[in-house]
């Protein structure tokens, strides 16, 4: 009997320090998991086409990665609804740092008010489902119109445009790159502001509303400047002015569409910034961000940055997410003063 108990005992004893060393091993593996992080390819999604301001805001962080601390960071554009299907697919993601977003004023500022008016739903929420890493780029869209449509209409300014959307409502149509779009929103708050009608036609992107308004198949846009800025150079489009509240370092001599049309209180600028899903772990979100911070100041990545008229920002967490929570708080005003709807 006694052999019995204490053959039993030791049995309890063994399981006891099996399960002990089981989950110390585990937790060892989760610890090195994480430290070894990355250890496979991170997936970056570009909520818009090729080719656009997002997506070239995110490929010379992509390549600077590569080169300094040897990350894999592998670009997916998945363009449509403003971004918003690329922000869902990185929502429902796992929070392991393996997928990121390359978010922007449309999919984190602008969407939340412009498609829950009226009764809508986004699929996803912009401050709950997602983790702010860092604040990337700033930049000014900018005001371009078709060359011939510009002289057929002797349009040479924006007063110019103005007076003549106004003698033609509904003949003129604005482009843009999507409905919630920070290039939809600054032609909707400029048509608010100076009581003219023009036609909104939304695209999948930039690329292809630029190649239609090269084309000649629209009349205007307020594209990001990135995506217009070598056809306003080869002339292929005619710039009227940038939508910042100040000039552009590119474009010294472009006046701001404020002082052209005195609108002083007309701004609409775009921003871009990494964020991955809600409740990434500490110790890996503070890793993105230090490596995306250095990144971001790096010459290499300023350089290319400034040369497309965007300005390098690059912040903490905590920052970025006020700064979501502000753009939300400040297009939500606009979309409502504007009456701009999804088209």
């Amino acid at each position: 009997m006694f052999l019995s108990k204490l053959f039993k005992a030791l049995i309890r004893t063994a399981v006891f320090f099996m399960a002990f060393a089981a989950l110390f091993i585990g937790s060892t593996k989760i610890s090195h998991a994480q430290t070894d992080y990355p250890n496979k390819p991170i997936r970056f999604i570009v909520p818009f086409p090729a080719g656009g301001a997002t997506d070239n805001i995110a490929r010379p962080l992509q390549n600077e990665l590569l080169n300094t601390v040897k990350w894999n960071v592998v670009i997916d554009n998945k363009p449509g609804a403003g971004g918003n299907i690329g922000a869902e697919i990185v929502a429902k993601s796992a929070p392991d740092g393996y997928t990121w977003l390359m978010a922007s004023v449309g999919t984190h500022g602008i969407n939340l008010p412009l498609y829950t008016q009226g009764g809508g739903k986004l699929p996803f929420d912009p401050i709950k489902d997602f983790t702010p890493v860092t604040l990337v780029a700033e930049l000014p869209n900018v005001l371009v119109l078709n060359p011939e449509f510009a002289v057929k209409n002797k349009i040479n300014s924006v007063n110019d445009l103005i007076a003549y959307a106004r003698a033609n409502p509904g003949k003129v149509n604005m482009a843009s790159s999507g409905n919630g779009t920070s290039i939809h929103m600054a032609g909707e708050l400029f048509k608010a502001m100076t009581k003219t009608y023009m036609v909104h036609l939304p695209y999948k992107g930039s690329p292809p509303a630029v190649t239609d308004l090269v084309a000649g198949n629209v009349d205007i846009m307020f594209d990001n400047l990135p995506s217009s800025i070598n056809f306003i150079r080869t002339g292929r489009l005619k710039a009227l002015a940038v939508t910042s509240a100040k000039r552009s370092p590119a474009f010294p001599d472009l006046p701001t569409i404020a002082e052209a049309a005195n609108l002083p209180s007309y701004e609409a600028t775009s921003w871009f910034g990494v964020v991955g899903p809600a409740n990434m772990p500490a110790d890996i979100l503070n890793k993105d961000s230090a490596v995306l911070m250095a990144a971001i100041n790096s010459p290499s990545v300023k350089e290319k940055y400034l040369a497309m008229g965007a300005q390098p920002v690059g912040n903490t967490p905590a920052q970025f997410s006020t700064f979501i929570k502000n753009e939300i708080a400040k297009w939500t005003k606009v979309v409502k003063d504007s009456g701009a709807k999804v088209d």
